[in-house]
């Protein structure tokens, strides 16, 4: 895989799929199921594109019923990809995958995703936050509306989803937060978002606390650059060329790299004694771009 990729900017977020090029990779040949998810139910925030894609399609091959959130308007024709390719790859036993348009950013939103998933599926075993948004930004030009919008997007919907799905969630299930490696090693222009992320680590590891009493499992995932449409809606050409070079391998992964990371987590036969814990498929990069 080459570093960098050809110039794109879309200048409206939340970034679109389809449009970029190369389009990111969500699935593999190499990649074997072997049911690790039979009869599971999972929801997947930003389940259209991206890391999120990637997620929904190994969670269906593994067997699990699936439903994913996305934003109505730009995304649409992602999500109905995404939608397609999961009726295609489910299981026989799994139940048919839907889809969710809404904005996370607001608590009654993420009550009624939550009762949406419940209504179809009857209870949730694996919550995956996947969605979010970032901007790159000075500290003098912080905006205190955009500012409460990325807050909002990228963690206040955490606190808002687990605190609807516990009631529908038993012991065993399994809470995946992604989280990422700007929040360990920091980012010179995406100060909100890097502020995020390291609250989601925090929110992550007090949560497993709280929560293993009820046998239900907290972890994070901390991707390092990744080819999503979260890139060509934050960064300028120029970095574009240049994004993922700098890392040990010189390129960004492809979402397909990270989502078996979210598989273990979300099997109890591969991961049932890890909770508070944060997985790094990020190459120690400790200089992002």
């Amino acid at each position: 895989m080459a570093s960098g990729f050809p110039p794109q900017k879309q200048e409206t977020q939340p970034g679109i799929q389809h449009v970029m090029e190369p389009t990111p990779e969500f699935s593999s040949s190499n990649y074997k199921p072997s049911n690790k998810l039979h009869g599971k139910v999972a929801l997947v925030t930003g389940g259209d594109s991206g890391i999120g894609k990637a997620v929904c399609h190994c969670y269906a091959l593994e067997g699990a019923s699936v439903a994913f959130t996305y934003v109505k308007g730009r995304e649409d024709k992602d999500a109905d990809e995404t939608l397609r390719l999961l009726h295609e790859v489910k299981t026989r036993e799994a139940k048919e995958p839907i889809m969710i348009a809404t904005d996370l950013g607001f608590e009654e939103n993420c009550k009624r995703v939550i009762e949406e998933v419940v209504n179809s599926f009857g209870r949730i075993d694996v919550l995956v936050n996947c969605a979010a948004e970032q901007h790159e930004v000075s500290i003098e030009d912080i905006d205190e509306a955009r500012l409460e919008r990325v807050f909002r997007t990228n963690i206040f919907s955490q606190f808002f989803l687990v605190k609807y799905a516990l009631k529908h969630m038993k012991e065993g299930s399994s809470i995946i937060n992604t989280t990422s490696v700007v929040a360990y090693a920091g980012h010179s222009s995406l100060l909100e978002y890097t502020a995020t992320k390291g609250a989601i680590v925090s929110f992550t590891r007090g949560l497993a606390l709280q929560l293993a009493p009820k046998g239900i499992r907290v972890n994070g995932v901390a991707p390092g650059p990744v080819w999503t449409p979260l890139v060509t809606a934050s960064f300028s050409d120029e970095a574009i060329k240049q994004f993922g070079s700098e890392t040990p391998m010189k390129r960004a992964a492809q979402p397909v790299e990270v989502a078996p990371s979210y598989v273990f987590l979300a099997c109890n036969h591969c991961s049932s004694y890890y909770t508070g814990q944060i997985l790094h498929p990020n190459e120690l990069d400790l200089n992002p771009v």
